[in-house]
């Protein structure tokens, strides 16, 4: 190939003039990185609450799962199975991003840390302060005796047993929620904790209506202001 005054030119030598600028490229891209990650707030360590949020959290979803995945086998209730699928799939996708931000930080997803000792800073209270929570335990979570119960219940009782429980299961979801809210800086976790929140508070509100339809009523709430 030549040019309209006939000097050849190599074709050959044109892509390889572009290799310095790729490498300004690159350079600044990775520049921009280390800037973006030496600016944005320290990993959390093993005893942040952040560390402990997602541990105790983890766990907590982990009983609203099974919980779940027992009354839905025992109730043919179109809107109650509808709320234990979502129970299912939204708490089950949010104990993934749990374990996904400890890896991420180079945290085991056990401690040797007590259970809710995350909590017990910056929020006024720890679980201890909460209406029929007992210290080092999780907010309202199930006790096996309760499971068993739920396990064993059949029909309109077990319908009725599972909101109850839930009902106080989501409060104790809610307010670790809001104890984290009080406690980290960093953005995606207290999105998370928001959402756990709002997410939470509006379920509440519908188990309270499927109760009230059963002629039932919740178990005592453990929030200094009950969801209405």
């Amino acid at each position: 190939m030549s040019t309209d005054t006939g000097v050849p030119v190599d074709t050959a030598q044109r892509p390889r003039r572009t290799l310095p600028v790729l490498g300004v490229v690159a350079v600044l891209v990775a520049a921009v990185l280390v800037v973006v990650f030496a600016t944005r707030s320290g990993t959390p360590g093993d005893t942040s609450p952040e560390a402990g949020f997602a541990r105790d959290m983890a766990v907590h979803h982990a009983q609203a799962v099974e919980m779940s995945f027992i009354v839905r086998d025992k109730t043919s209730d179109g809107p109650l199975r509808t709320l234990s699928y979502d129970i299912i799939t939204t708490q089950s996708a949010q104990r993934g991003i749990f374990m996904g931000w400890l890896q991420q930080w180079g945290l085991d997803q056990a401690s040797t840390q007590p259970v809710m000792a995350w909590m017990a800073g910056g929020h006024g209270h720890g679980a201890a302060g909460m209406a029929g929570v007992t210290a080092g335990t999780m907010p309202g979570m199930a006790t096996e005796e309760e499971m068993n119960r739920l396990r064993a219940a059949t029909g309109k009782d077990a319908e009725i047993l599972f909101l109850q429980l839930m009902i106080r299961h989501h409060e104790g979801g809610v307010e670790m929620a809001q104890a984290l809210l009080g406690l980290s800086d960093r953005p995606e976790v207290r999105d998370l904790a928001q959402h756990i929140v709002d997410g939470q508070t509006a379920e509440i509100r519908l188990m309270k209506g499927f109760l009230a339809q059963r002629g039932a009523q919740p178990l005592p709430s453990i929030l200094k202001t009950p969801v209405g």
